[in-house]
């Protein structure tokens, strides 16, 4: 096995990870480098894919200020945010778009130049900057992918491992961090990699179910490293189910129709044609994303249907081809003509609040490990986050922690002590057969299907139980002990450790908040409550 030593090792090539790649070459001095290991290509990761853009609270937003930010934040995570990590991500968003537009993010602008703003579920005002009309994940990505090939080139600071998964924490019997264990798919070799200092920037778990926006690497492979390393996790509970993601008969990757279709004036409307938000909440179809995902899950019960749809065609043709020209392609690639046709649209599960507990600097439970982007739970989102808050706190929380490392003595030690050694030895002597891909599949289907169907939009006790008793069943054939053969039998084990911890936290909570939505809880008050509990055969609908 290859043994190698960096400064810093940052698994994940998104938003947060790269961001923190750039500002570390930028601020800090680093004897070792820096390692970015991705388990794809550099440009691939779930922050891409973000459609509708970024919060930016700026001074030329003259109807917008830091306290209106913290109120939506707040109210949208029905009060379980940390008001502190709110009130700082929102006072530091100026100098973070600012950071972006240096490095070559070009926000969409008016005629006269200046920034546009658009408004999406629960803000009480235009907020949100978007690029490429609806593409402002890809747009912040591209900029900074193309920023780090640059620094790499010229600095030679960065080193890239892609097609890498990161399959082991090196932890000591001090229970801090000392690097990874490192697998290459394409070669098939494991490599021990010292650092003393480890940063996940792994995103998100939409993959654990059935129906999801994420892409395909949204495994949740830093969570599962860090619940299998022993670090703190908190509020796995709440999964954010976006409620419209574009619903096409056999097609479980969902394609997202962003919220800012609706905040230029599109409503959501039920097989009956009727625009039924309005019965539901006074904000109708800029209710907060747990408010009208329940209320569309109760409008396909009432009506007996797995979707309902979208009318874009209440906002002007050449407004929606400009501001939404990706939404439109794709709808048309469906068959879809959103100017005169509705807009098919179910609820998939989109974010995880929850993750690795975290300070606003990244810091965990565990020394010398940090954890940035949707992985880490800093506690700023509550129990249900606020539209386009995530990229805000990816950008902001890198910030800090490059802040924080800028002190640091990134000195390698060459004392490893006996954990870590067993541990390494133990991937040094594997010799696992490689297993068909049909092994890996069969397990992969029946978490999505039990996830999707008992821990999804609505749960209760005996739902929950029965995919805890399913989870268990399938870890136990796997075997989450044994070495893994294939990158694909690695997000098996992290698949079964991101359900585990969802289900666990989701028994523990007993009553209804935010994203969490127990049918078994007598404390729900909303109106889509009342339709939701009729349920008497325990069955929920399907997308």
């Amino acid at each position: 096995m290859k043994h190698s030593k960096y400064s810093v090792i940052i698994v994940g090539s998104g938003v947060a990870g790269l961001y923190a790649a750039i500002k570390l070459s930028e601020n800090v001095t680093l004897p070792d480098g820096i390692l970015l290991v991705t388990k794809s290509q550099l440009s691939e990761s779930n922050s891409r894919y973000a459609q509708g853009g970024i919060v930016g609270v700026l001074p030329e937003n003259k109807k917008d200020s830091v306290s209106l930010h913290v109120a939506d934040t707040l109210k949208a995570g029905c009060g379980l945010s940390d008001l502190n990590v709110v009130k700082f991500i929102s006072e530091n968003s100026r100098f973070a778009i600012q950071d972006l537009i240096e490095y070559g993010v070009n926000f969409d602008r008016n005629e006269n130049r200046e920034l546009t703003f658009t408004l999406e579920g629960a803000h009480s005002v235009r907020r949100i900057l978007h690029a490429g009309g609806d593409a402002t994940g890809f747009s912040i990505e591209k900029a900074l992918v193309q920023k780090v090939q640059s620094d790499q080139s010229v600095s030679r600071n960065i080193s890239i491992y892609e097609q890498t998964h990161a399959v082991e924490l090196l932890v000591d019997s001090k229970r801090q961090c000392r690097g990874i264990i490192a697998f290459n798919e394409i070669t098939r070799e494991y490599e021990t990699i010292y650092a003393p200092v480890t940063i996940l920037a792994t995103g998100g778990t939409g993959q654990v179910y059935k129906y999801t926006t994420n892409p395909s690497v949204a495994t949740g492979d830093g969570l599962a490293l860090a619940i299998r390393a022993g670090a703190e996790i908190k509020d796995m509970e709440f999964i954010q189910f976006h409620p419209t993601a574009l619903s096409i008969d056999n097609d479980e990757s969902r394609f997202l129709i962003s919220e800012s279709v609706r905040g230029e004036g599109a409503k959501l409307i039920n097989k009956d044609g009727e625009y039924f938000m309005e019965r539901y909440h006074e904000q109708k179809d800029l209710a907060s994303r747990d408010i009208v995902t329940r209320s569309i899950y109760a409008e396909m019960k009432k009506t007996g249907t797995n979707k309902v749809h979208l009318d874009a065609t209440l906002i002007p043709v050449e407004t929606f081809k400009s501001r939404f020209p990706n939404i439109y392609a794709s709808c048309l690639k469906a068959g879809i003509d959103v100017t005169k046709d509705y807009i098919p649209v179910s609820p998939a599960a989109h974010y995880c609040m929850g993750g690795v507990k975290t300070s606003v600097d990244g810091h965990t439970s565990l020394k010398n490990l940090y954890a940035i982007g949707e992985v880490a739970c800093t506690s700023l989102h509550g129990a249900n986050r606020l539209a386009s808050n995530s990229l805000l706190e990816c950008v902001v929380t890198a910030y800090e922690l490059v802040n924080k490392l800028s002190f640091a003595n990134l000195q390698n030690s060459e004392v490893i002590d006996d954990s870590i050694m067993s541990l390494i030895k133990l991937y040094e002597s594997n010799e696992e057969e490689i297993r068909p891909e049909e092994y890996t599949d069969k397990y992969i289907t029946a978490i999505k299907d039990t996830m999707w169907k008992n821990v999804g939009i609505v749960r209760d006790e005996t739902s929950l139980l029965t995919a805890l008793s399913d989870i268990n069943k399938i870890a136990t054939a796997f075997d989450l002990n044994k070495i893994c053969s294939t990158a694909k039998e690695y997000e098996v084990r992290n698949l079964i450790y991101v359900a585990k911890s969802i289900i666990n936290a989701a028994l523990k909570r007993k009553t209804s908040i935010g994203a969490h939505y127990r049918s078994d809880s007598v404390e729900c008050t909303e109106p889509a409550a009342q339709i939701i509990k009729e349920r008497s055969d325990g069955s929920t609908v399907t997308a």
